[in-house]
């Protein structure tokens, strides 16, 4: 079993409510637009991160951190990328992979806004966790945690982490 704390979309924004989260956590994951490493350098030093680059992350970002991050957590197979789209309307530029051989749990962030959708044409959960960071358009920051307990996702809770 494992609680994972999902994000997005920090544009180098940390602070110390996000850090207590990750504390909770036995894995982060975070959706692109790090922004400045010191982010997931941060969350590193509380535990493990697995997470992507996004459109507005730099060389060094790009350098530690794929564009698609596909894995398997406990029984679930994970997909993470930063610009995924959503069910019925993914990326062209990924739309042919995930039809053929979709994963049981695809996330993506980029849209600063939270979603979780199950798609039954693909049979796969979409969540994007909306954007925890202070740039953007959004209102309040957002971030997921749910746990993987074998091939199942369950105890999933959005968290609100106030106006920006």
């Amino acid at each position: 079993m494992k609680k994972i704390l999902l994000l997005s979309d920090t544009h180098s924004h940390m602070d110390d409510n996000i850090l207590k989260y990750a504390g909770q956590a036995d894995e982060i994951w975070h959706a692109g637009d790090i922004g400045d490493l010191a982010v997931t350098d941060a969350l590193q030093r509380i535990k493990p991160v697995r997470g992507v680059y996004g459109n507005i992350d730099n060389d060094k970002a790009r350098m530690e951190f794929p564009l698609h991050n596909r894995f398997f957590c406990e029984g679930v197979d994970v997909w993470i990328t930063h610009i995924g789209g959503y069910p019925g309307k993914y990326n062209q530029a990924i739309r042919r992979d995930i039809e053929m051989k979709p994963p049981q749990l695809f996330i993506c962030g980029h849209s600063h806004i939270l979603k979780v959708m199950f798609d039954k044409k693909l049979n796969l959960l979409h969540m994007n966790p909306g954007a925890c960071g202070v740039s953007g358009f959004h209102q309040v920051r957002t971030m997921l945690r749910f746990v993987i307990d074998g091939d199942k996702i369950r105890d999933l809770e959005i968290i609100e982490l106030g106006r920006k």
